[in-house]
């Protein structure tokens, strides 16, 4: 059944705060998978290389931030252009915050195995398959009519093969962990140069609001 945004206003703004809520947790939590120096006392000297040692841990830190940040701003402009939201929308968004709700478990498996080839592959199954539901909910709120009229034509690519970008990338470093689990996390970065890429070619008179891209 579906719902008036405007109807339905209060229960709307519990689910978008609920959402946000799960994911400034689990960002949040990203940060105790970087654990301070311990050192012997009358060597607070070796902290310098203590600190720098930690910097697979700050890495993995600042992928996961960049990448659960990236998902928050889809999410919040996607919500933004609903009109309507129904059941189905609610179960798939449960979905992805329940993949996103991993990513601190992942992020400290993978900076604590990530020479192994399954560190790196749970960690990209698991943002390939919060792409792959995030996907889909924009894909369903498309074809169910859930967007506002005027944010459809900017909204419309994401549930088309634009959306599925983050999915492709994750899922095509799983094959290539089981080679080198380095070069499976170097690709994550595509994500954020396709994305920087994309908003260059976007670039030109001002646009509304309604045509932000996501």
């Amino acid at each position: 059944m579906t719902q008036s945004r405007s109807e339905r206003e209060v229960e709307f703004g519990r689910i978008v705060a609920f959402s946000d809520g799960v994911m400034a947790i689990a960002i949040t939590l990203l940060v105790l998978n970087v654990s301070v120096p311990d050192l012997p006392a009358g060597r607070e000297d070796e902290l310098t290389r203590a600190l720098l040692r930690r910097w697979p841990d700050l890495l993995s830190y600042a992928l996961s931030f960049a990448v659960v940040g990236r998902f928050w701003l889809v999410h919040h402009r996607f919500f933004g252009t609903l009109e309507r939201f129904d059941a189905r929308l609610l179960v798939l968004n449960l979905l992805f915050l329940g993949l996103i709700a991993l990513v601190p478990f992942t992020t400290e498996v993978l900076d604590s195995y990530g020479t192994e080839p399954a560190a790196p592959i749970l960690y990209a199954l698991s943002l390939g398959l919060a792409g792959l539901a995030n996907w889909a909910m924009v894909d369903h709120a498309i074809r169910r009519d859930l967007v506002r009229p005027e944010a459809r034509a900017a909204t419309l690519p994401y549930a088309r093969g634009q959306g599925l970008l983050p999915f492709i990338i994750f899922a095509a470093s799983m094959p290539i962990a089981l080679v080198s689990p380095t070069a499976a996390e170097l690709s994550w970065v595509l994500i954020f140069v396709v994305v920087v890429l994309r908003r260059r070619t976007r670039r030109g008179p001002a646009s509304s609001s309604t045509r932000r891209p996501l």
